[in-house]
Parts: structure tokens; C-alpha cells; sequence
């Protein structure tokens, strides 16, 4: 029996890297939830934390214009992208993502052509299982640390601003400490 194409759900396709030649830490989300992909930009839902934790830490907060938020992560060596290149999800939920239709990011090649950039961080532990899925062993041979840190989703209601904020203080410092392991959903580490 066949689903009729009514049922299919599209494909949904993420968005370019966003990267300087000088960028040291890349941060990693799973993929663009629907309001991101309707807007055209990297975290657009108004109640995602994201641009509010990186205005706190680099000026890249959601007052600027998205081109002014994406310059300011730049001018800090700060790189943004996804784990994956494209999915099939029903709404925004990375619960939703039908891993089977999962198609990743080339993350080392992207890492090769920037050989300063030492440090993964992941958003939440769906991009951070996704990152040593796809790309563990690679990561590894090219001595790169991959961090999982707390989502910035409005689904990670468990976390506070201020505790999540503190963690991506932490992980996106020069000298970044291990965090404590990201969304409270399970332990850290590979």
C-alpha cells in the first residue's frame, strides 16, 4: 500500500553556513524549525533564546536587523549552521525529524577550510547526538571538542534564561569549561 501524495510531507532544506575566514567556535543547531524556514533566517521563532543569549554575549541580540546579528557573530569568530542539510518533519519539534530522510551538513569540510575553529557548540542534545552521529570519528581525527549545551528552543522550558545563559557564556569564552551537559535530558558525552 502507498500513502497517497497528499500525506507526503516536503522535504525541508536548511540554510547556508554563516562563517568568517577567521571563525573559531561553530555553534550547531539539528535544523531551522518552520517559523525559521518561513522567515528565511537562523533561530526566527520569537520565544527561541537564542538571539537574546548572543546579544547578552556579543551584541547579537534581536533589536539588530538579522544581517546586523549574523555580521556581529561573525566580527566575534563565531560560525553558524546546521547538523543537517535537509529532513522530512512534521512541524518544528526535532522529536518530529523522520531520521530516515535525514540528510547531513558536510561539518568537516566545513571545518577543513577553517582550520582555526577548535570548538563545536551544540544546541540542545538532538544537534549534539546528530554531530557525534554523523561526524564523531572525523571530529575526533581532526581535534575538534564538541560541546552540548542547553536548548535555546521555547520547548526547553526546564532551564531558566539566566542558567542557559551562563552555560553558552561559558562554552563560547576563549578558555571554554566543559558544560554541564546541555538540556537536563541526559548525561554529556560521546
Amino acid at each position: 500500500m502507498t500513502c497517497p501524495a497528499a500525506t507526503r510531507l516536503p522535504r525541508a532544506k536548511s540554510f547556508p553556513p554563516v562563517i568568517a575566514p577567521d571563525a573559531r567556535v561553530l555553534i550547531v543547531g539539528s535544523m531551522p524549525g518552520t517559523a525559521s524556514l518561513a522567515a528565511g533566517q537562523y533561530y526566527a521563532h520569537p520565544y527561541n533564546q537564542f538571539w537574546r543569549i548572543l546579544g547578552q554575549i556579543c551584541g547579537a541580540g534581536p533589536e539588530l536587523a538579522y544581517e546586523q546579528r549574523l555580521a556581529r557573530l561573525r566580527a566575534h569568530g563565531i560560525a553558524l549552521w546546521d547538523v543537517l542539510d535537509s529532513c522530512v518533519r512534521r512541524g518544528s519539534l526535532d522529536s518530529a525529524i523522520e531520521h530516515h530522510s535525514a540528510i547531513a551538513n558536510d561539518i568537516p569540510a566545513l571545518l577543513r577550510g577553517a582550520p582555526q575553529m577548535r570548538r563545536i557548540c551544540c544546541n540542545g542534545a538532538t544537534a549534539y547526538h546528530g554531530v557525534r552521529r554523523y561526524f564523531g570519528d572525523a571530529l575526533d581525527t581532526l581535534g575538534v571538542t564538541v560541546l552540548r549545551l542547553p536548548s535555546t528552543s521555547p520547548a526547553n522550558a526546564g532551564w531558566s534564561f539566566a542558567r542557559k545563559l551562563a552555560a553558552w557564556r561559558a562554552a563560547l569564552a576563549d578558555e571554554a569549561p566543559a558544560t554541564d551537559g546541555g538540556d537536563g535530558s541526559e548525561a554529556s558525552g560521546p
